[in-house]
């Protein structure tokens, strides 16, 4: 047990040349009461000045009361705060009454010794060591492990050294940045959250991590988790349990209380001191001890962890069922489990204090979420693809998972999870975050609106599917929009005459649809647009290429990075070149240090049509040429290179002509009705009109009887 540094001077008389305002000490502040730091210039030292802090000083008979609590809690794994913020959290709320309850039978001092026991109790096993006091001074700003000793900037002095050895334990947390704090719900529970930012030189690679804050777990209580789990497995059950949360939760809450209440009492038998001060109290001398049950926390905390592993998903429970999210990995034992946060959090890769130590657990949820969605894992079907339905999350939400055993996975299996957003994004949310100007959402609008023909391709994760769903209102209200192959599962259609058919080989396995099934099903739907999404297997081009030959409007997704990419894909996939030409507008969203943004806009044209200007292009495939016009684009700066809209000095593009004979139209009403909707776009985007149905609503009036509809918007904006 580590006590206060001796080599701070104490309280000396004024006259003497030690005392902490002799020249030397250039700083001293109160961290907290009991708490002393001090600056002092070192001027022959390798660093200008030292900091050091003072904490209560402990007596003998303290020490030997902290072994003890030490010793006691030896085998306990706590969990400790993620930043200083939750450091300063922890000391301002002190010690939970399961932590109390045990000092309460460990301990017999006075009130004072009481005091400074409780505060290195709550030091050492809730908080960060030795370097609590460093994380709650505020005055410490950033700090370099790289030496041999700790050495601190703070807000006056810099650099300063420390007594802290440069890897002293929970060093990376005491300057860690709190970004984002939340809870996660999970059958009753809510789970905190962290997301932070260390400011540690030499640290962690990451310079953003995040942390599931569950229950801690004192001595012995691995132990009875374990018991549990295995009591509710080998007990008989009567009937078909219909609620498992509810059947688990009595059976783990009857077991542990008998259990804990078991302990205690021998444990407090055992005390010769309790049975003393019972015995006093009932003459009134001295108080009663502590109710000899068990705390009431302790008794939630251990039911957490049955149902996490019983109806959960183990350590991945929290991660799956976090909104904040859209990535879970979990690549190998041994291993940091990573994740990919949304782009409100930055949406980089940050690591977790999630780890599968061993192979057969991790094995063990990787068969379970396989079999959950009706796969069997074995030696001849390592892997799979599936989807995840928690009880927590939104049935509209969908969550893909990758699992595969340690058969085809190095070092141990691996899970790869990507899950929906829980609500869509509008245009309005993209114009706001800088993704998408103004200008080519009026141009969407109107492909969508008058059944154009609209791509949106790029690598996993740009952005592709939150772009195709944010223009979905765009589709008119009595138009039908059918969604085809299992990418439909993520498509939302917030028509009522909307419909969504899947494939579904992970819940029909006996019986296949297949993507012809599902052509077959759509022409009798009568569509006014069909929604291909995932447009990547053989069978999802030949249904993209068959689609393209209806005279439907098309929108779909799919992965190439660039526009050569693309036709090389299409071509390679049996789809002919020419087809390409039917093709209205290809959106290539980009995902750039966390931000995600449209990286550029294509049309395919025809020879008559194509340009040798800069934003032209062609690609020569199967012996035929692939022409392209380049009609958006985002410059290094952030603004956007158009070559349509009312600044545009070009002809007019081969959209905007396609879109004109498809409504017999001259190409001067169809950019006309471009700025409208454009004037739309930006009133939206000034009122903040960022919700699925508030919008769907607006645009259904507009379509409904537009003079009355803008003069209600006019009343409502003035």
């Amino acid at each position: 047990m580590s006590t206060a540094d001796t080599t701070v001077p104490p309280p000396v008389p004024p006259d003497d040349g030690d005392a902490w305002y002799a020249p030397d000490v250039v700083d001293q502040y109160e961290v907290r009461p009991g708490i002393v730091a001090t600056v002092t210039a070192t001027p022959d030292a390798d660093t200008p000045f030292h900091y050091r802090v003072r904490e209560p000083v402990a007596t003998e008979t303290d020490r030997a009361a902290l072994a003890a609590v030490t010793d006691h809690f030896a085998d306990a794994n706590p969990t400790r705060p993620r930043t200083r913020e939750g450091t300063a959290e922890r000391v301002a709320a002190g010690l939970a009454e399961k932590y109390e309850r045990i000092l309460d039978r460990l301990l017999d001092v006075g009130p004072a010794a009481r005091r400074r026991i409780d505060w290195y109790a709550l030091r050492d096993l809730r908080c960060l060591g030795p370097v609590t006091a460093l994380a709650l001074d505020d005055n410490v700003e950033v700090g370099d492990a790289t030496g041999d000793a700790l050495v601190v900037h703070t807000t006056d002095f810099a650099p300063a050294s420390t007594a802290y050895d440069g890897d002293v334990d929970h060093l990376d947390r005491i300057l860690a940045e709190r970004i984002d704090r939340h809870t996660v719900p999970f059958r009753g529970f809510e789970i905190p959250v962290v997301v932070y930012r260390e400011r540690l030189l030499g640290a962690d690679a990451f310079e953003r991590q995040y942390a599931v804050l569950e229950p801690d777990l004192l001595p012995g209580d691995e132990a009875l988790v374990e018991a549990c789990k295995d009591r509710i497995w080998e007990r008989n059950v009567d009937g078909v349990v219909t609620d498992e949360t509810a059947f688990v939760r009595d059976r783990a809450e009857e077991f542990l209380a008998r259990q804990l209440t078991a302990r205690n009492t021998r444990a407090w038998i055992g005390a010769v001191r309790h049975r003393v001060r019972a015995a006093l109290a009932a003459y009134g001398v001295g108080v009663p001890p502590v109710d000899d049950r068990y705390a009431s926390d302790r008794l939630d905390d251990l039911v957490y962890y049955v149902l996490r592993d019983y109806v959960g998903d183990d350590k991945l429970t929290i991660p799956i069922r976090d909104d904040a999210l859209e990535d879970v990995e979990a690549n190998r034992v041994g291993e940091r489990v990573k994740v990919v946060p949304r782009p409100a959090l930055g949406g980089r890769r940050m690591p977790t204090n999630l780890v599968f130590e061993d192979e057969t657990r991790f094995t063990n949820l990787v068969t379970q979420l396989a079999a959950a969605a009706g796969v069997e894992l074995n030696a001849s079907t390592p892997s799979a693809k599936v989807n995840l339905e928690p009880a927590e999350v939104d049935d509209d939400v969908t969550i893909r998972c990758a699992v595969a055993l340690p058969v085809i996975s190095e070092d141990g299996p691996h899970v790869s999870i990507r899950k929906q957003a829980p609500d869509p994004m509008t245009p309005i949310d993209l114009v706001e975050r800088g993704t998408v100007p103004t200008e080519l959402v009026a141009l969407l609008w109107l492909a969508f609106e008058h059944h154009g023909v609209v791509l949106f391709s790029g690598p996993t994760g740009v952005g592709k599917t939150t772009l195709l769903n944010a223009h979905m209102p765009f589709i008119p209200f009595d138009d039908r929009p059918v969604s085809i192959d299992e990418g439909s599962r993520e498509v939302r259609l917030p028509q009522e005459t909307g419909v969504s058919l899947s494939t579904r080989d992970h819940q029909r396995a006996h019986k296949r649809v297949s993507m012809a099934d599902l052509m077959t099903e759509t022409n009798y739907l009568n569509p006014d647009v069909e929604v291909v999404a995932e447009i990547n297997t053989q069978a999802s081009f030949e249904t993209f290429a068959e689609v393209l030959n209806t005279g439907h409007g098309v929108v779909g997704t799919t992965h190439a990075e660039d526009v050569e990419t693309l036709v090389n894909r299409v071509v390679e996939q049996g789809v002919p070149a020419y087809l390409l030409r039917e093709v209205d507008l290809v959106v290539f969203p980009r995902h750039v240090d966390g931000d995600r943004y449209v990286g550029e806009v294509v049309e395919f044209v025809g020879v008559e049509g194509h340009t040798d200007g800069p934003r032209a292009g062609m690609t020569e495939k199967a012996d035929t040429p692939v022409r392209w016009n380049r009609i958006c684009a985002r410059t290094h700066d952030g603004d956007w290179d158009l070559a349509f809209g009312p600044d545009a000095d070009a002809a007019p593009i081969a959209t905007v002509e396609r879109l004109a004979a498809l409504t017999d139209r001259p190409v001067s009403a169809v950019e006309a009705e471009i700025e409208r909707k454009h004037r739309y776009v930006r009133y939206l985007v000034e009122e903040g009109v960022d919700d699925v149905d508030e919008l769907f609503e607006v645009l259904s009036d507009l379509r409904t009887d537009e003079a009355a509809t803008v003069e209600r918007l006019r009343r409502e904006s003035d």
